[in-house]
């Protein structure tokens, strides 16, 4: 819109027209000449009906022409000098494009359109490319050669990200398999704060092949190794996955082994009083081998918004078709919606849902149950489908109703929040969901109760889990303020006072610092006693965690706050949710299209992953 303004008002009489609206190819203008609204229209490239507006409407006015802020002074002529001469050619004064900038936008747009490598040997391609000004003996290069620039280009975007993540303390990831074409991919994403700017940042780290079965030993193994690749073993603190069997078994069987259950096998195992144990020494050198090969993963926490689609399927539905009062009626207005949407597949006026997200289906729901009754029905006559009564039509206005929270609280955790939202969303969610109770009929009056026993039920180990309580208070938006028992919140508060103690950096006693003198020099200071200099404030952290939840809400407080600010890194690093893993699975089904087959895993991988880079940081 503002470049079509420019070069219509780039005419040295356009500052007499106001522009108003364009269409197509054509603009209409108001002139502000004539008495009242006079609308006038004109075509983008010319100003002939203007001009031609000018000389019979207003050939007695003196018309200035518009002059550029550093031109001279303004030039007083009449529409009777003839029509002015044609317009000049624009100078945007474009600098010619260098050899590496050429290749550069060159690569930007075949990895960012997901097209071919060869597009740069396309004749149509290279002719458009001679027409943008180069410098001297700047020139695209083939497919071989333009590949080789590519590889060079991701080496250096891994040589940049691993110099990053060296920086970082505390990171996550995400992890999902993705099969498309006959081939499965196991796709990692990495997810950082910095400690700066607070700023949240994420790259896809891997999508690399996977070859036979998805057992927990093939994914452990793959998990560790794409970690280990990039130094990342002691920094991830966590990783998110599904809730697939394969995946919650892979960690549950490599988990990290801490220090306490060390200590405790070896209390069980230590043999008492002067008793000697003699061990067959075959037996643990073949210990040792095989513990030197044992995958180390690190703590795994389960997607909070597949736990919460299982809910709203599972659970839900459960309760729908087991209750007397609602499962007759719930079976034959979903198999009524069912059979309008097969057959109105192909329309724009109903939403179609997929089998694997149900706020899908919440949302195709929700678009027939705004469609009035008359209307609805009227439709469902003409494709030859039964009608819609009025109890069916009632049950889809109240499961809509009692939904619409889940929908909210999906939304908020699939997106790029820390892990700290989880915890307050689960608990609006419950407080909204009895909210709604009072409104519903009998049809549907225990679906609030079933649906907050289900999150009570699924995420039993996160509502009271320390790192969740943690990662919740040490973000300033929520802090304390979304508990709303007494008990608890002092409870919490007193979790973050115990963490700040753990987490501060102890204070150094100045007379336990080493002295960089001599022996001799210490023993003319061992002669010399003074008084013992005032001690300096020791830390409290107490007062930091009061300090901190009177201040206000905004992110960047954190600064003024050292040991909560550390926690609030170490707690919110990761996502609630596996989405963005899946989202790089949405953009791998763009570059592995059926037609690219040939495509090899590592060159898919790269671009892949250059595209998710150049897209995030340009």
């Amino acid at each position: 819109m503002e470049g079509e303004r420019c070069s219509f008002f780039s005419w040295k009489y356009g500052h007499y027209f106001e522009f108003l609206s364009t269409k197509d190819l054509n603009i209409k203008v108001r002139c502000t000449l004539c008495v009242g609204e006079k609308v006038l229209s004109t075509f983008k490239n010319t100003t002939s009906n203007l001009k031609k507006h000018l000389e019979s409407q207003h050939s007695t006015v003196k018309l200035t022409e518009r002059v550029p802020p550093s031109g001279p002074k303004q030039r007083a002529v009449t529409s009777a000098e003839g029509p002015p001469p044609k317009q000049q050619k624009l100078d945007f004064g474009a600098k010619p494009v260098s050899d590496e900038e050429l290749k550069k936008l060159v690569a930007q747009y075949i990895v960012e359109e997901m097209l071919p490598i060869n597009t740069v040997d396309s004749p149509s391609f290279r002719a458009i490319i001679k027409k943008i000004p180069t410098s001297v003996n700047a020139e695209l290069p083939h497919r071989t050669t333009f590949t080789s620039y590519l590889e060079k280009e991701f080496t250096e975007m891994e040589r940049n990200l691993k110099a990053t993540l060296n920086e970082i303390d505390f990171v996550s990831t995400t992890a999902d398999i993705w099969t498309a074409n006959n081939r499965s991919y196991m796709g990692v994403t990495l997810h950082w704060i910095s400690r700066t700017t607070l700023e949240r940042h994420k790259v896809a780290l891997a999508c690399r092949r996977i070859r036979g079965r998805h057992t927990y030993d093939v994914i452990g193994t793959e998990i560790e190794n794409i970690h280990s690749s990039y130094g990342l073993l002691n920094k991830v603190v966590e990783t998110v996955t599904d809730n697939g069997s394969n995946f919650v078994k892979a960690f549950q069987v490599y988990h990290p082994v801490t220090e306490s259950d060390d200590e405790t096998e070896e209390e069980e195992s230590s043999p008492k009083d002067d008793d000697v144990t003699f061990s067959d020494l075959s037996e643990i050198l073949s210990a040792e081998n095989e513990s030197d090969g044992q995958l180390s993963l690190p703590p795994h926490r389960r997607c909070a918004s597949h736990t919460i689609n299982i809910i709203c399927t599972r659970d839900v539905e459960k309760h729908l078709t087991t209750n007397a009062e609602s499962r007759a009626v719930y079976r034959s207005s979903t198999a009524k919606c069912t059979a309008l949407w097969t057959k109105s597949s192909r329309s724009t006026l109903l939403l179609i849902p997929t089998a694997t997200r149900w706020n899908s289906f919440f949302d195709a729901v929700k678009r027939i149950a705004e469609i009035p009754m008359g209307e609805l029905n009227t439709l469902c006559t003409k494709l030859g489908l039964k009608c819609f009564k009025d109890q069916e039509y009632q049950f889809l206005h109240e499961y809509c109703m009692a939904m619409k929270p889940l929908t909210a609280a999906l939304d908020i955790l699939q997106g790029d929040c820390p892990y700290g939202t989880l915890l307050p969303t689960l608990e609006v969610l419950m407080q909204k969901t009895q909210a709604v109770k009072d409104d519903l009929s009998r049809m549907t009056a225990g679906l609030p109760d079933a649906i907050v026993q289900a999150i009570q039920t699924r995420f039993a180990g996160v509502l009271d889990d320390k790192d969740a309580l943690l990662a919740a208070a040490s973000c300033p938006k929520f802090k304390l303020r979304w508990l709303r028992d007494a008990g608890r919140r002092e409870r919490v508060k007193q979790l973050l006072t115990a963490e700040c103690c753990t987490t501060a950096p102890l204070v150094k006693n100045p007379a336990s610092v080493p002295s960089a003198t001599t022996s001799s020099s210490q023993g003319e200071m061992d002669f010399f006693t003074f008084e013992a200099e005032p001690e300096e404030e020791t830390y409290s952290a107490e007062k930091e965690v009061m300090d901190y939840l009177m201040s206000g809400y905004d992110l960047q407080i954190l600064h003024k706050f050292s040991s909560i600010k550390t926690i609030f890194l170490k707690y919110n690093t990761p996502t609630p949710s596996s989405a963005p893993v899946e989202r790089l699975f949405s953009l791998g089904g763009l570059v592995l299209t059926p037609k690219r087959n040939r495509l090899s895993d590592k060159r898919f991988e790269k671009l892949l992953r250059y595209y998710n880079f150049e897209h995030l940081y340009g």
